[in-house]
């Protein structure tokens, strides 16, 4: 039986088709809800259910405590409808929009920054253009049908070219045909812009971005947008990033973002190296990256936290920031890079 979801603040309607979850429901219409892993184990989709009933579905207990159901609180890439929903999710608004597109793009430059990692710029046919918010990301579609999601590096008004971040690893059929057979002025397609990790524009609140090894990709979007607003109208919102890879070449875009630290006074940049080398000679900051921020902040009561990277970090960082720290549960913005086996997201 079909039912209909209204999503407040705003009041969007959708309608759900057999089967459908609340969050692949929303996608279906064009109401990108925050998400990440889709299958309940990041939390990044957790909202509140203000009328209606719903089966929970299958989903980590760790991520949806029994308490937290109690007060009405799901998973929306898991539960589906029971009964017509009113359902509780903020910035629903500002995606609704941006439309998403099927569009062939051109491999413009192949730079290969880190032992691991390449960037990948690519070329929109003439008289085209993609409009997306900084931090949302693309699919890459492949010839069997599969897909790997890309978070877009470029800020929006910096989209000559889109700049995608690749890191190789094992298996990954995209990430290694990037590395060993892809050329330049070879012929892709991808869709979108997806996601929900972009800034919210409405909050003067400081801002803390944790990233994780190629999660540096979308944060650098985000960035490169508010420094380019704030030249222009200004910005007083404290930021900094804590940025952590296992090895020195792992910041692989290092020196553009001591760049900026220079450059705006508000600002600050924090590397951090799980597995430094000998031959790293480092004398900075050293462990998990989550933990830097732990041990820098007694409170995170009045910030923002925008979180991208290995669903470890993101899921830690989540529930020491709220639990330790005294983090708003929706001060907390994230993207986990979450594999499964029709979607990687590197």
């Amino acid at each position: 039986m079909p039912y209909q979801i209204t999503i407040q603040p705003g009041g969007h309607i959708i309608n759900v088709k057999a089967g459908e979850t609340i969050l692949q429901a929303a996608l279906r219409e064009g109401f990108s809800l925050p998400y990440g892993c889709r299958n309940g184990a990041c939390g990044a989709c957790k909202g509140k259910i203000i009328q209606g009933k719903i089966d929970f579905g299958r989903f980590n207990e760790n991520t949806l405590t029994e308490k937290e159901k109690q007060n009405s609180m799901a998973l929306f890439c898991c539960a589906r409808p029971l009964s017509d929903l009113i359902i509780e999710c903020s910035g629903v608004g500002d995606i609704k929009g941006i439309r998403i597109r099927k569009l062939p793009c051109r491999v413009q430059k192949l730079e290969q920054v880190a032992p691991e990692v390449m960037l990948i710029s690519l070329k929109l046919p003439e008289n085209e253009r993609l409009n997306f918010l900084a931090g949302q990301y693309i699919d890459i579609l492949m010839k069997d049908g599969k897909r790997r999601s890309f978070s877009l590096a470029n800020a929006p008004h910096d989209d000559d070219l889109l700049q995608l971040h690749v890191r190789n690893y094992p298996g990954g059929v995209f990430a290694q045909h990037t590395f060993s057979t892809m050329k330049e002025k070879d012929i892709l397609r991808f869709e979108g812009p997806f996601g929900t990790f972009f800034l919210r524009e409405d909050s003067d609140k400081p801002i803390i971005f944790v990233a994780s090894g190629t999660g540096f990709a979308p944060v650098k979007s985000i960035l490169e947008h508010i420094f380019y607003i704030s030249e222009k109208h200004g910005n007083n919102r404290h930021m900094v990033l804590y940025w952590g890879a296992r090895t020195k070449a792992d910041l692989y875009l290092a020196e553009l973002a001591g760049g900026w630290q220079k450059k705006y006074e508000n600002f600050s940049f924090i590397p951090v190296l799980s597995e430094a080398l000998q031959a790293d000679d480092w004398y900075g900051r050293t462990g998990l990256v989550h933990q830097a921020v732990l041990k820098d902040f007694d409170s995170l009561s009045g910030y923002q936290v925008y979180a991208c990277g290995s669903p470890i970090m993101v899921g830690a960082a989540r529930k020491d920031f709220i639990k330790l720290r005294n983090l708003p549960e929706n001060e907390f913005i994230s993207d986990a890079f979450i594999a499964s086996p029709t979607d990687k997201k590197d």
